[in-house]
């Protein structure tokens, strides 16, 4: 069975056992999360599309890592004006293992 999940403005597919990387999220490494907004639900007998959410649908997970991504660098330049910016971003992400999906 097979989720499609909204998450951080995100839609992601998720399976049982399965881990991604969301938005962060409140909480600690260990703790449970309920994912609660199911669009799809699909993998078992027919298919159910949300409009927009599946009613009774939830992901349920745990958080195995809080972390921040690689840094970016941003560079900004304006030819012959002597103009230059240079700034970093890390993104903060929330890894959830997925335990099971119920709907």
């Amino acid at each position: 069975m097979y989720a499609v999940i909204r998450s951080g403005g995100k839609q992601l597919r998720v399976e049982s056992g399965q881990s991604v990387r969301v938005e962060r999220l409140q909480g600690s490494v260990g703790d449970n999360v309920e994912l609660d907004e199911v669009l799809l639900l699909g993998g078992e007998g027919e298919t159910r599309v949300g409009t927009p959410l599946v009613e009774g649908a939830r992901a349920l997970g745990t958080i195995t890592a809080q972390d921040r991504g690689p840094k970016l660098t941003i560079f900004k330049m304006k030819r012959r004006k002597g103009f230059r910016r240079k700034t970093g971003h890390r993104q903060a992400y929330t890894e959830i293992r997925v335990d099971r999906i119920e709907g």
